[in-house]
């Protein structure tokens, strides 16, 4: 089993995604040891306690600067001997030294159909504001490995989601989370967890199950 710490900011619902889809069995080899937020008050806390999963909070104001908050985020990981780590709602960039300790061991989900609409600044509401400023007529999400650029990981899944043309940021964003990130969330920590995932450069490769091994 690949323990698993899930990082959160604020609601929950991908975490909410994840913790459903272990208790429906699609989620394979995968232990949720920990959830980690960046504040007391998120309710993805609650969340986690409903779900019996240990919940811990390395808060963000606490810490001077983001050196030192991204050293206590590594410092709790390895104190759990965490070997996944799934930012769900993650609200903060950690320092190059989060992503050198857990290279390839740490997955993202982006409300968008990455490149389009991110990097640094594009989180959250803003990305669907500006995904309908732009005019486009799909959008959707993206599960991808994490790297020192915002964004710009190798692309583990992605999945699409046609704008409406009555659509607002909050319609879309909330489309988008049920069609598109709450389902292939859930899939590439699977996937990652059942050894499936072979990164080549840029590209990541999904080996079949029978070679999983």
């Amino acid at each position: 089993m690949v323990k698993t710490a899930v990082l959160v900011s604020g609601g929950g619902t991908n975490l909410q995604a994840i913790l459903d889809a272990m208790l429906f069995g699609e989620i394979k080899n995968c232990e949720i040891t920990a959830v980690i937020s960046s504040s007391p008050e998120a309710y993805a806390l609650t969340r986690a306690k409903n779900a019996g999963v240990p919940a811990y909070v390395v808060d963000i104001k606490s810490f001077p600067n983001r050196r030192f908050f991204t050293d206590a985020i590594i410092d709790k990981l390895r104190d759990l001997d965490i070997e996944l780590v799934v930012m769900a709602g993650f609200k903060y960039i950690l320092t190059s030294r989060f992503t050198s300790v857990f290279d390839s061991r740490i997955i993202n989900i982006h409300p968008s159909l990455i490149p389009a609409f991110c990097g640094e600044g594009y989180y959250d509401i803003h990305v669907h504001e500006k995904a309908l400023e732009y005019g486009v007529k799909l959008t959707g999400a993206t599960a991808h490995f994490v790297t020192r650029e915002p964004d710009a990981g190798p692309i583990i899944l992605q999945k699409a989601v046609e704008v409406r043309e009555d659509d607002t940021p909050e319609t879309l964003q909330k489309r988008v989370m049920e069609e598109a990130e709450w389902k292939i969330l859930p899939r590439a920590v699977s996937l990652f967890c059942e050894g499936r995932l072979k990164i080549e450069g840029r590209v990541v490769r999904i080996l079949p199950e029978k070679l999983s091994k």
